[in-house]
C-alpha cells in the first residue's frame, strides 16, 4: 500500500527521495512527506495531503539540504488523509522521525500507556505511537537508537516496514520489517531503502531483501548490518536485480495501463519461454519436476488469491479439474484465513499474487503450511515474500506492472496456470500426448494472436465514446469465460468508477435481467464453443428488453453480429485459452471509457497496487 524511500550517502537526499516517491506512486496514496537531517544535524519534516507534486510545491521555500533522509506516500488506514496524519511522524523532542507501512494492532494500548507517562500525540495514526515509544524507551533507558527501536518492535503487535532517523545519530538509518516488504539497495558509498526495487534501480542493481523480524543498521561509511529482533546477527544475501529503468517508464504511451496492455505479446512470450520444450511436446516447470510425488498423490488443489488474481484462480481451478482431473476449489485469501478451513497434508495450496506481498494471501500461506499442505506460489516479483514463503512455485515473468488495474499480470497468471494444469496432467497421465502437443502449440501461438487482437484498439476507442454516459454495465460469460466476465467488470469499476457486475450468462434470468433497459449496456463474451448456442439465447433475451449489447465473438461468427449492437472479433483459439484473448478487448474497453471520462487510469481513487495490510 504505502511507499517508503530512504537514502544515506554522499549525494543530496531530497532529489533522490522525491524521485523515489514518484516511482512508488503506482502503489496508491493520499498524502506524502519527507524527513531530512541537514548539515547542522537538524531534523526537518515536511508533509502534506495530496500528491508528490504537492509535496514538491510545499518544499520549494524550505530547507531541503541533507545527505540522509526518509520519505513516504501514505494510503490512509488510521486517521483521515490530512497534513497531520501524513508521514513522516516525529517524536516529542523533535529529533526522531519514522515512516511506516503496515498496521500496528495494539497501538491503542501502547498509546494509552504513553499518555499516562505524559506523551502528547499530534495525529490519529498508529505509526506515531511507534516513534513516541522509541523516544520513550531511549530517554528512559539512555540506550542507543538501535536498542530503542529493537525494544519498541518487541512490544508492537502487527505488520510493519519502518525506517527511522535520529538527528542525534545523523549517520544512521534503522530499517525493519515484519509482514511488509522492504528492500535495501547497496551502492558505492551510499545506501537506499524502498518498499520495492523501483526507486532503487536508477542507482544500483545490488539489493538485499529484509526478512521478517529483521532490523537493518545502515551507517554511513560502514558495511550493512542486519540483526533479528532478539539481537542475533542475520546473514546478508545480496541479489542482482533483473529490472531496467525503461521498464518503469511509459515509453511514449499516455498511460502505463495502455503500455502494459500492448506489452502482452512480449510478456506472454517471456512467460512461456523455456517452459515448452522438446518441440512443443512437453511442459517443464521446475516446481513440478522437483516435487512429482506431491502432485501425483494430491487429493485436492486449493487456490487462494485476491482481486484479479482470484479471477485467474477460477480459470485455473477449471483447468486443473478438466486437464489434470484433480478436485480444485478457489477461496478468497481474506476469507480462507479466517474460516478454519479443512486442510490436510495431501492438499496442494496454490497462492496467486502479482506483487507476491498481498497480506491476506501471505496469511493464508502461513495457515496452509501450519496444517501440512504443500504450498505452491504463482507471482510476478522475484524474491517477493510469497516466493520466499512457499515450498516452490512459478514466476509469471511479465515484467513490472505499474498500472493499478492489472492487465498483463492477469494474462500471465492464466498462462502459468494453464501450463501448470498441462504439466500435472502430463505427470498424472490424464492428458494424451496428442492433446498436450496441441495445447502446447496453441500456447506458443498466443503472442501472435494477442498482437492480432490488439488491432481492435482503434475500433474499441471509437466504440467507447458511446458508453461514457452509462452508470451500470452487465458482463456475461459462460464456462471458462464466466471469470472473464468478472474480470472485465472489475476493470471497468476500478478505473472508470462505473458500477459493473459480472455474471454467468445462464444466471441472468435469476435476478440481473430485472435491471436491463436502454440505459444499461451488456457485454457478452461469446466465442465459438460448446455453449455458443445457449449464449445466443441470452443475447436475444437482453435485446428483447431494449438492452444494448457489445459482443465479443470468434472471427467468422455469422449469427451474433446480426443480433448484437456492436461486435468485436477475436481470432479462433482453444476454449480453455480463450480468456487470455478475450481479456484484451475487455481491458481496452475499460481503458478507453475511463480515459474519455477523464479518470486517472494508472492511479484510480482509493486503490493501491499492492494490498500489504488488511
Amino acid at each position: 500500500m504505502c511507499g517508503i524511500v530512504g537514502y544515506i550517502g554522499h549525494q543530496q537526499a531530497y532529489p533522490i527521495l522525491i524521485k523515489g516517491l514518484h516511482r512508488l506512486e503506482y502503489r496508491g496514496y493520499d498524502s506524502a512527506g519527507v524527513a531530512l537531517i541537514n548539515s547542522e544535524d537538524r531534523l526537518n519534516v515536511y508533509k502534506t495531503r495530496g500528491k508528490v507534486n504537492d509535496l514538491e510545491a510545499f518544499c520549494e521555500s524550505k530547507d531541503i539540504e541533507g545527505t540522509i533522509g526518509i520519505a513516504h506516500t501514505r494510503w490512509a488506514t488510521h486517521g483521515e488523509p490530512n497534513d497531520v496524519n501524513a508521514h513522516p511522524h516525529y517524536s516529542s523532542n523533535g529529533k526522531i522521525a519514522i515512516v511506516h507501512n503496515g498496521t500496528i494492532e495494539n497501538y491503542n494500548v501502547l498509546k494509552q500507556a504513553l499518555e499516562q507517562h505524559g506523551c502528547v500525540f499530534r495525529s490519529e495514526t498508529d505509526t506515531e505511537v511507534v516513534v513516541q515509544l522509541i523516544e520513550y524507551i531511549q530517554s528512559t533507558n539512555r540506550c542507543p537508537l538501535i536498542d530503542a527501536v529493537r525494544e519498541a518492535l518487541n512490544q508492537v503487535i502487527g505488520a510493519y516496514a519502518i525506517a527511522v532517523i535520529d538527528s542525534e545519530n545523523p549517520d544512521t538509518i534503522i530499517a525493519a520489517r515484519k509482514s511488509s516488504p522492504l528492500v535495501i539497495g547497496i551502492g558505492e558509498g551510499e545506501t537506499f531503502i524502498a518498499s520495492d526495487a523501483t526507486p532503487i534501480i536508477d542507482y544500483t542493481n545490488q539489493v538485499v531483501y529484509l526478512r521478517d523480524d529483521e532490523i537493518a543498521i545502515i551507517s554511513r561509511g560502514e558495511p550493512l548490518r542486519v540483526i533479528t529482533n532478539d539481537n542475533r546477527t542475520s546473514s546478508i544475501d545480496i541479489q542482482t536485480l533483473r529490472l531496467s529503468v525503461s521498464q518503469l517508464e511509459k515509453g511514449g504511451y499516455p498511460h502505463f495501463m495502455l503500455k502494459e496492455i500492448f506489452e502482452q505479446p512480449n510478456s506472454i512470450y517471456d512467460c512461456i519461454r523455456g517452459r515448452i520444450v522438446n518441440n512443443g511436446t512437453e511442459i517443464k516447470l521446475s516446481g513440478i519436476t522437483d516435487h512429482p510425488d506431491r502432485f501425483i498423490n494430491a487429493s485436492r488443489i486449493i487456490i487462494v488469491a485476491c482481486g484479479t488474481s482470484w479471477h485467474a484462480a477460477l480459470i485455473g481451478a477449471r483447468l486443473f479439474e478438466s486437464i489434470a482431473r484433480i478436485p480444485a476449489q478457489v477461496e478468497y485469501a481474506s476469507e480462507f484465513r479466517y474460516s478454519n478451513p479443512i486442510v490436510t497434508p495431501q492438499d496442494i495450496v496454490i497462492a496467486i499474487s502479482q506483487s507476491g506481498e498481498t497480506a491476506d494471501t501471505l496469511a493464508a500461506i502461513k495457515l496452509a503450511k501450519e496444517r501440512g499442505a504443500f504450498v505452491y506460489g504463482v507471482c510476478n516479483v522475484v524474491s517477493s515474500s510469497i516466493a520466499r514463503e512457499t515450498d516452490t512455485g512459478t514466476y509469471i515473468h511479465v515484467g513490472p506492472e505499474i498500472g493499478v488495474a492489472s492487465t498483463k499480470a492477469f494474462t500471465g497468471q492464466v498462462t502459468v496456470l494453464t501450463m501448470l494444469a498441462l504439466a500435472i496432467g502430463q505427470l498424472r497421465c490424464t492428458i494424451s500426448k496428442e492433446k498436450l502437443t496441441e495445447m502446447a502449440h496453441a500456447l506458443i501461438n498466443l503472442p501472435e494472436l494477442i498482437k492480432e487482437t490488439l488491432k481492435l484498439n482503434k475500433n474499441i476507442e471509437r466504440l467507447s465514446s458511446i458508453f461514457t454516459y452509462a452508470h451500470n454495465f452487465l458482463y456475461l460469460g459462460r464456462g471458462y469465460n464466466y471469470p472473464s466476465a468478472l474480470e472485465g467488470a472489475l476493470k471497468l469499476k476500478e478505473i472508470s468508477y462505473i458500477h459493473a457486475e459480472g455474471y454467468p450468462a445462464a444466471e441472468m434470468k435469476h435476478g440481473p435481467i430485472a435491471l436491463i433497459d436502454r440505459e444499461m449496456p451488456t457485454v457478452v463474451i461469446a466465442p465459438t464453443d460448446e455453449l455458443h448456442e445457449k449464449i445466443i439465447s441470452n443475447i436475444q433475451q437482453v435485446k428483447a428488453r431494449g438492452g444494448s449489447v457489445i459482443a465479443i465473438v470468434t472471427r467468422g461468427d455469422e449469427t451474433i453480429p446480426e443480433i448484437a449492437d456492436h461486435t468485436l472479433e477475436i481470432p479462433p483459439v482453444p476454449e480453455c485459452l480463450s480468456p487470455i484473448i478475450v481479456s484484451i478487448p475487455l481491458q481496452l474497453l475499460a481503458y478507453h471509457i475511463a480515459v474519455m471520462k477523464g479518470c486517472n487510469v494508472d492511479m484510480p481513487r482509493n486503490l493501491a497496487k499492492s494490498v500489504t495490510v488488511e
